[in-house]
């Protein structure tokens, strides 16, 4: 009984509470923080368009040089270098990162001196180090049977693509290793019981689960590789950067030459920025199957 009134006391205290409500006027709330910052925000682009616009840049010659064959051939070069170093990291990474597990304390202490200096060096410094190979170790091979000198196999190709493949698996490990931790430990020990090799389970059954974790950074790596590759202009690699510089350094059209090379970066990063879309959603609908399906029991 007194649950009851109880009740009907707190139901006619909200009839009342809602009629003292309805009393009031209902006032807009004024976002001027929204409006002023977005004010802000539209007079800051409109400045840099007109500065751009009026400024001393002779716009004919960007879109002259935009197709021109030695930007295009430098176009060709970063994205081939980008793909390379990539597949050379992640290769490295991979591996790295299942050393940086293994309880052999040689193998994993290996694996974190590694990560420890190429993530501890700049990348600048590592391509003048590979590419200046030859003041270390003049010829290469085996001493007495095959020797080749260091000078003629250490081109600003290979130099490049060493230099940032190999910094770039330092990260890669990194993040690899955060995936494969993700991954919960009944997965190992369900792969242990059945006597499934380590290497067989990784591979089977580990690192498909690990991609969602995995691939998102990746994609952002790759991204910044694309524009990492700039530095290979240093050691006389012939990407954009350094087809840009030839150029302006015989007409000086500096900066229509730099805006030639950005537009083409753009171009490469938000088509790769696609496809890093495409593929995350592909694992996490993947991975949302698969809840869905344990949740129901199939």
């Amino acid at each position: 009984m007194e649950s009851v009134l109880t009740e009907r006391s707190v139901m006619s205290g909200a009839d009342d509470l809602s009629e003292d409500i309805s009393q009031f006027e209902h006032v807009k709330r004024k976002h001027v923080g929204r409006y002023v910052s977005g004010a802000l925000i539209v007079a800051l682009a409109f400045w840099v368009v007109m500065a751009f616009a009026h400024g001393r840049i002779e716009w004919a010659f960007v879109g002259q040089y935009l197709t021109v064959r030695s930007i295009v051939v430098g176009l060709g070069n970063t994205v081939l270098m980008t793909a390379l170093a990539m597949l050379l990291g992640i290769s490295i990474g991979v591996t790295v990162a299942i050393m940086r597990l293994s309880a052999n304390p040689v193998i994993n202490w290996a694996a974190a001196g590694y990560v420890w200096f190429f993530r501890g060096t700049p990348v600048l410094l590592q391509l003048l180090l590979w590419f200046n190979l030859a003041l270390v170790f003049p010829n290469l091979g085996i001493p007495g049977l095959v020797e080749v000198p260091t000078v003629e196999v250490m081109t600003p190709f290979l130099a490049g693509l060493l230099g940032l493949g190999i910094n770039q698996g330092a990260y890669t490990s990194e993040v690899v290793r955060a995936g494969l931790l993700s991954v919960d430990q009944g997965q190992y020990e369900a792969a242990k019981a059945i006597g499934m090799p380590r290497l067989q389970a990784l591979r089977r059954i580990i690192l498909p689960q690990a991609m969602r974790v995995i691939v998102p950074p990746i994609g952002n790596e790759l991204i910044g590789m694309v524009k990492l590759t700039s530095l290979a202009s240093v050691i006389q690699f012939p990407e954009i950067v350094y087809s840009a510089e030839n150029i302006y350094y015989a007409n000086n059209r500096v900066i229509e030459l730099l805006i030639v090379a950005g537009i083409w970066y753009v171009v490469v990063v938000t088509v790769l920025s696609v496809l890093q879309g495409r593929v995350e959603r592909h694992f996490a609908r993947g991975a949302g199957t698969s809840g869905a399906n344990t949740r129901t029991g199939k």
